[in-house]
């Protein structure tokens, strides 16, 4: 098989959650177990951290990703979904996982996984950690999939626990509540390990306490002695950061939303320095090196590990930024970052996926705006009509377009070179702007 051969033949074949939804989310860790047996625990061959977390967890890994390369380390990055390329969920050092590697491991192994009837996901964790194992990293830091507890990245034990935060998603596989959903989150903690919460509530934070306390696992919650003192955004679309003791630094991944992720990320730096995995101590010359090898990764995280769709500038005269905010926690932070938006007109091109809470978010989109409404080339995608009729309800009214290209050329041909075009709404609708418009 070619390596797209190789690819259709894993969206087609292996049960597929980011397209199917429902239908493709195999709950549970037996396949998962099986696949790791097979191949030899390759996971306990290297040390591991794991991100969970409804928002952000994204850029918090690719964040320790950049600076464990900094620092020296060979690192492996699994993270989902892609938004252009299947070998985006699996890096080195920045470098995506070869095409050949993609294609002999399923030449060479689906007949062992085909009478499992895996899911897509499970197929690609397994291929991960054995990827990694094979390019003899140091450490991996794994994204969890969906929720945490039965997802099929918690076979690991890592040297440390992230938890991002807590809003309603995924709440057909879940929960309803924000307490149920940071009980199936929480399910990474694991005993002894130490687990960073990056925010909680009043709903959530017991929850976490308990399972902390369960496990003996030390718990700290960033939010309670924050790192981060203030940040603000740069021109460049980046953020500049004041902290307590990393000093001043610029981030080359923007949005608002960076200011609570950089909070979780320096504390998961601090848990690290701790554990001997990073040079930090009170003597002036190794502060003085933390503090740049942190500086130094912050402002590349991008370039370091090939990170896309996180306020993403793509031009300017018009501005073009892309994001991949898709439920109501992440258009929170969009919603207040394009009122902030300095334009003569704002374009918003605009589709949702269908178990995502469309109306809850349409509650958060900019009124002043001109909208385009679409759809990303999913089988979960919203119909563009539906969308369109659903904002009318909300007094959000513009034109529909079947293809993001065809809702790009449309927002183009308005624009002036003062203006600015937001494209987002789902990652798939940015993965497929990405991938076609640019």
């Amino acid at each position: 098989m070619t390596y797209q051969e190789t690819c259709d033949y894993l969206y087609s074949q292996m049960p597929m959650f980011e397209r199917q939804g429902g239908s493709g989310y195999k709950e549970g860790l037996a396949n998962t177990q099986a696949l790791d047996e097979h191949f030899g625990h390759p996971h306990q061959a290297y040390a591991t951290i794991h991100v969970a977390g409804t928002n952000g967890k994204g850029s918090v890994s690719h964040s320790i990703a950049a600076l464990l390369q900094e620092c020296g380390y060979r690192v492996g990055l699994y993270t989902s979904p892609h938004l252009v390329d299947f070998r985006e969920r699996i890096r080195v050092n920045g470098h995506p996982i070869s095409e050949n590697y993609v294609v002999e491991f399923v030449e060479q192994e689906r007949a062992f996984f085909e009478p499992l009837c895996p899911s897509f996901f499970e197929v690609t964790t397994a291929m991960a950690f054995k990827y990694f194992r094979d390019m003899d990293i140091d450490i991996a830091v794994v994204e969890v999939g969906l929720g945490g507890r039965l997802d099929c990245t918690n076979i690991i034990t890592p040297i440390v626990s992230v938890i991002t935060n807590i809003s309603f998603d995924h709440t057909q596989f879940l929960g309803d509540t924000l307490a149920e959903i940071a009980f199936e989150k929480a399910g990474i903690i694991k005993k002894g390990v130490p687990v960073v919460i990056g925010e909680a509530t009043s709903e959530t934070r017991p929850v976490f306490e308990q399972q902390a306390a369960e496990k003996s696992a030390p718990i700290i919650f960033a939010e309670d002695n924050p790192e981060v003192v203030s940040a603000h955004m740069l021109p460049n679309g980046g953020m500049h950061y004041h902290t307590r003791r990393m000093g001043d630094f610029d981030g080359d991944l923007g949005g608002l939303y960076q200011q609570k992720n950089m909070n979780t990320i320096l504390t998961v730096f601090h848990i690290l320095a701790v554990n001997g995995y990073l040079a930090f101590s009170e003597t002036a010359k190794d502060h003085e090196k933390a503090q740049y090898e942190l500086h130094e990764a912050m402002k590349m995280v991008a370039k370091k590990t090939g990170l896309m769709g996180r306020w993403q500038i793509i031009q300017d005269k018009p501005t073009v930024v892309c994001d991949t905010g898709h439920n109501v926690g992440g258009w929170e932070y969009l919603s207040k970052q394009l009122d902030m938006v300095k334009c003569r007109q704002l374009h918003v091109i605009f589709g949702m996926v269908n178990d995502k809470d469309i109306k809850g978010v349409l509650n958060l989109l900019p009124k002043k705006a001109i909208f385009y409404f679409t759809k990303a080339h999913s089988a979960r995608a919203l119909n563009e009509k539906t969308v369109q009729i659903l904002a009318a309800g909300h007094n959000i009214k513009g034109n529909s377009y079947p293809t993001v290209q065809e809702a790009y050329k449309a927002a183009m041909e308005a624009a002036s070179t003062d203006d600015f075009i937001f494209i987002g709404g789902s990652s798939y609708l940015v993965g497929d702007f990405l991938k076609n418009c640019i």
